[in-house]
């Protein structure tokens, strides 16, 4: 399985881009990163995709910076993750500051078996890498079209698009995924509800170079109470690539703000994200930093910058019928955490192997209920902490800062006791169906030199891994042979640390990677010959033990409505 043209193929990107405008079984709305990763998912798994963004061009707007672990994680199963390194910058914590003085550091460390730490990228550089990827496969990105209008019915959507030109295209597609933003016109036509409310202060934005003596890599929060304790003002530096610049986010001076009490400037009323019209200078920025910043700044280097507002809303359903919203087009919060974008990416990818599954037609419709299911409770509490954070700050919080860390890189959310999760097998404590398969070290084969890590093992691998934990031969390979019997499960042999160099299936289709360092058995807890499910968004679809390994694999099928006489095939990006 490759992720882009196979090797020796006749056809040009041009011609696979016209051939997957003919055959399409999505039409993706925006293509903004959740946008993007759908479609990037989606061919992934062999799903043939049109990707429409109304926008001429990406916007030059480092809006959404924060990149989490997690998303990362997803990144790296999808075979992207090494261009998003290079182009992206650490992120070491945040120094907090309050009336000038240094009240807390926080160190963004996270424990040694998560194999990524937060980064920082602008979004119009996380567009271009995700873009290029698609554009790999054959999806490009239609420029200046814009959806006007949709009707679905029973057997498909109806979708009417406007090109660049002005001239109209209808277009009749299985599915729709609405990755348009806060005022999506997915969202309006479907008639969700989009309940919230909005913070009355505005904010700007600038792109800049600080020029002081605080350490590079870390976010600056620095705040003025007011007389009555509350904070008064506020300063916040995200750091990019670039020697010293910053993207920085202030409250809007008076003398710059809007009339007292007017309607936000949305002909929807959703008051979210930059305003177009009033664009602050850089003496704008600086007057506030000169008030605010903990040490003596001269900013320079302004790229960008602009007024904006925060919403917080929810919809009451992630999708209706054939259509489906993610991203902002389903919630918005502040951006405290940097939570919002990875929170869409999430949601792409939950939706996308799904969808590809009912399209290749291996698996009921009825597993698309699921993508609300188990992202919509993700969204309440994304946008219920982000707003507590803003409010509060993130110390409002009770949990250990350990877990808050976790929780902001979003490595805690789970899917427990939902449709697609397994019974519960094992410790209380180990990781359970539903929960994030975590990545472990330390695997080794007999022909490299070097250990690896289950990312290593699971990438390249669009479906379900089923992962067979144990020392027994015989037993391990009756398990890979009940596995394979289910058809297009790939199946990977974990060898206990201390298992018998023979153990393990003979077949060669079947991988064997010894758990040399102890490190599967530490962190996934498995006390004994223990089988799981790995599903194509990185969570644990089953834990079993391995002599039960056809019947817990029999649940999951049917929990996935698939028949066991069709199975799950290997997609193939054509």
């Amino acid at each position: 399985m490759g992720y882009g043209i196979p090797p020796g193929a006749s056809q040009s990107l041009e011609a696979l881009v016209a051939h997957h405008r003919t055959t399409t079984d999505v039409l993706i709305v925006g293509a903004g990163p959740v946008g993007l990763s759908a479609a990037a998912e989606l061919r992934r798994h062999g799903v043939h995709c049109r990707l429409v963004d109304r926008l001429p061009a990406r916007l030059p707007y480092a809006k959404a910076v924060g990149i989490q672990p997690r998303t990362l994680e997803l990144w790296d199963r999808m075979g992207l993750v090494r261009a998003v390194l290079e182009a992206a910058v650490p992120l070491r914590g945040q120094l907090l500051y309050v009336d000038g003085r240094e009240q807390d550091r926080i160190e963004l460390t996270m424990p040694p078996e998560v194999p990524y730490g937060f980064a920082a990228l602008p979004q119009y550089e996380t567009e271009r890498l995700l873009e290029e990827y698609v554009a790999r496969m054959g999806t490009v990105v239609e420029r200046g079209t814009e959806l006007v209008s949709f009707t679905q019915d029973r057997d498909g959507v109806t979708a009417r698009l406007r090109a660049p030109s002005g001239a109209d295209e209808e277009l009749r597609v299985p599915y729709l995924i609405g990755c348009d933003g806060a005022h999506s016109v997915v969202r309006k036509t479907l008639g969700l509800s989009y309940e919230g409310g909005a913070f009355q202060e505005e904010y700007m934005l600038g792109d800049v170079v600080a020029d002081w003596d605080l350490p590079p890599g870390y976010g600056i929060r620095s705040s003025r109470r007011a007389a009555d304790g509350s904070t008064g003002d506020v300063l916040v530096c995200i750091p990019l690539p670039g020697a010293g610049r910053y993207r920085m986010s202030m409250r809007l001076p008076a003398e710059l703000a809007a009339t007292p009490g007017a309607a936000p400037a949305a002909p929807d009323g959703v008051a979210h994200g930059p305003e177009a019209g009033r664009v602050p200078g850089l003496a704008d920025l600086q007057a506030v930093v000169d008030r605010l910043a903990p040490r003596p700044a001269r900013l320079s280097g302004l790229r960008w910058s602009s007024v904006f507002r925060i919403s917080h809303r929810i919809v009451d359903g992630y999708g209706r019928g054939r259509v489906f919203v993610a991203g902002d087009a389903a919630h918005i919060h502040p951006p405290t955490g940097a939570q919002g974008m990875n929170t869409g990416v999430q949601d792409a990818c939950n939706l996308a192997w799904k969808l590809a599954l009912v399209v290749r037609r291996e698996a009921g419709p009825e597993l698309l209920a699921t993508y609300d299911t188990e992202r919509r409770p993700v969204g309440e509490e994304v946008v219920g902490r982000t707003v507590r954070h803003a409010v509060q700050g993130i110390e409002a919080d009770p949990e250990d800062r350990r877990t808050v860390l976790l929780r902001e890189a979003q490595l805690l959310v789970g899917y427990r006791g939902g449709p697609l999760s397994g019974a519960p097998y094992g410790p209380p404590e180990a990781p359970q169906p539903g929960d994030r398969a975590p990545d472990c070290a330390g695997l080794t084969t007999p022909i490299a030199a070097f250990p690896m890590r289950l990312l290593d093992v699971l990438r390249g691998r669009p479906g379900h891994v089923v992962l067979l934990y144990g020392s027994d031969g015989a037993e391990l390979a009756g398990a890979a042979a009940a596995a394979r019997a289910f058809g297009g499960l790939t199946a990977v042999v974990i060898l206990a640390a201390d298992a018998d160099d023979s153990a393990g299936p003979a077949e060669p289709s079947v991988p064997v990677y010894r758990d040399a360092a102890g490190e599967f058995a530490r962190l996934y807890l498995p006390g004994g010959a223990t089988g799981f499910v790995v599903r194509p968004d990185g969570q644990l679809g089953a834990r079993f033990p391995l002599v039960g390994t056809a019947a817990a694999l029999s649940g999951l099928l049917s929990a996935l409505s698939v028949r066991r006489d069709t199975g799950l095939r290997n997609p193939v990006v054509a």
